[in-house]
């Protein structure tokens, strides 16, 4: 058997005919399917940001300078976006099952050679390969938040899936920190590593892919939640569901990706948003031990405060957007990127040595600019195709990861050569722009007419 052919989706099972024992099975499969992902995206978090938390030591132990750690940074991002948009596409013609435990053993192997390794190339080398396999855990899941849960409830499952990559931000910096603390920076390279293929294996035997692979009829059929603002809309949502077959991947990468403006005005925006997330998250640390007279134990709670910030705003944004604005992600986006803008100001401007004050603002910077983060990639996958998921979501993903590369060596290089003041500039700009970015997208609730014409032409 080929590798391919072990990637390939689950076959459609019979349909069970017992409403009941449908009923158990869904509920069964969604719980299980749930934290099966959500502890599989967490361990993912794990791999990818235990560089960032070894860096001061290894900043002691090798020399080296901000530059280079930025540029390090700069190569995942890069090689991760890259990665999201290819195993999108991939992912959509695969079975996550396999799919996403694959990319996570891969991951582990990875950072266990980066810490065998020394020299400032080996590093690069190792770390970009990172990126590329960390880009294997985005898509998948964003299949199975589309197959499982319908679009009515589908903002608070994807914002307490979301949570994870908080959980996995909150265990990393004291696990990374109390490894290289107590054995050194590679340690803090094996463990997560080792981590990680243990949570590959789990996923293995924890996942399954669509609900239709185990008898069940799909997620709009079982819930009679069909998307779409007007009757037309619906019962072409509804005609869809009840002929649920896999799209080419030319339709899905065309047709619902490439051709569709809803999606490039996601990705675009996107950028600017992982600009302030990634920054904040990578440099905040620094710049509050450098400029506001914070020890590295007081910097680093901040961080913390940020993912848990991040948490918490994922959580309400999923929630508002289902219950207050009934499905429609957009004016929750807007709205929240607004508020990013303005607490990006209460960091800027804070006093020195103000502990409290830096907590708060880290919180509120974490629970506004993550919300937009969540919610563009469910608008993204809803305004595509369920079976497009993947490829939408990591066409969106390629964007922000541009912007996460420019927020390492580029920014690292501005607070470098002109200070935290034209870095904190770029971060409220960037809040601004994707705020103008996002507005044409405030009613959008389904995907388009003319792609639901297409579909049923298909």
């Amino acid at each position: 058997m080929s590798l391919f052919s072990f990637f390939k989706p689950a076959p459609y099972k019979k349909v069970v005919s017992d409403p009941e024992l449908v009923k158990k099975r869904y509920k069964y499969w969604r719980i299980r399917i749930f934290y099966s992902m959500y502890s599989g995206y967490a361990f993912y978090y794990l791999t990818r940001k235990s560089f960032t938390f070894a860096m001061p030591a290894m900043m002691v132990d090798l020399g080296l300078t901000k530059s280079q750690l930025g540029l390090l940074g700069s190569v995942l991002y890069l090689s991760y976006g890259l990665s999201k948009f290819v195993s999108g596409v991939m992912s959509d013609r695969s079975n996550p099952r396999y799919f996403m435990a694959f990319g996570l053993i891969l991951t582990g192997i990875v950072n266990i050679a980066f810490g065998f390794s020394s020299s400032l190339i080996a590093f690069a080398v190792f770390w970009g390969i990172n990126g590329w396999f960390q880009g294997f855990g985005w898509p998948p899941c964003a299949r199975l938040l589309t197959h499982w849960y319908s679009q009515s409830e589908r903002g608070r499952w994807w914002s307490f899936w979301s949570t994870s990559h908080n959980v996995g931000g909150v265990i990393i910096p004291i696990l990374a920190a109390f490894l290289a603390q107590s054995w050194g920076w590679r340690s803090a390279m094996y463990v997560p590593g080792g981590l990680c293929i243990m949570g590959g294996l789990f996923l293995i035997n924890r996942l399954r892919d669509t609900p239709q692979s185990l008898g069940l009829p799909s997620i709009e059929e079982f819930r009679s939640d069909y998307p779409g603002s007007s009757d037309d809309e619906i019962e072409q949502s509804r005609a869809e569901a009840q002929q649920e077959r896999e799209l080419t991947t030319k339709e899905i990468l065309f047709q619902y990706v490439l051709k569709n403006p809803a999606v490039w005005i996601l990705s675009i925006s996107y950028f600017f948003v992982y600009v302030i997330r990634t920054a904040v998250n990578d440099w905040g640390q620094l710049y509050l031990f450098e400029q506001k007279g914070f020890t590295l134990m007081a910097a680093g709670s901040c961080i913390v405060l940020f993912e848990v910030g991040g948490f918490v705003g994922s959580l309400a944004a999923g929630w508002i957007s289902d219950t207050v604005f009934n499905g429609k992600r957009g004016p929750v986006n807007v709205i929240f990127c607004i508020a990013s803008f303005l607490v990006i100001g209460m960091l800027w401007f804070l006093p020195v040595g103000a502990v409290l004050a830096a907590w708060v603002s880290m919180f509120l910077i974490g629970f506004f600019i993550f919300g937009p983060q969540m919610l563009i990639g469910v608008t993204a996958a809803e305004l595509s195709h369920k079976k497009a998921a993947g490829t939408a979501t990591g066409f969106a993903g390629w964007f922000a990861y541009f912007g996460a590369a420019a927020a390492g060596f580029p920014c690292g290089k501005v607070a470098q050569d002109f200070g935290w003041g034209a870095f904190f500039f770029i971060m409220a700009a960037c809040a601004a722009i994707a705020t103008v970015i996002l507005f044409p997208l405030w009613s959008a609730s389904a995907r388009p007419k003319v792609f639901q014409k297409k579909s049923a032409n298909a």
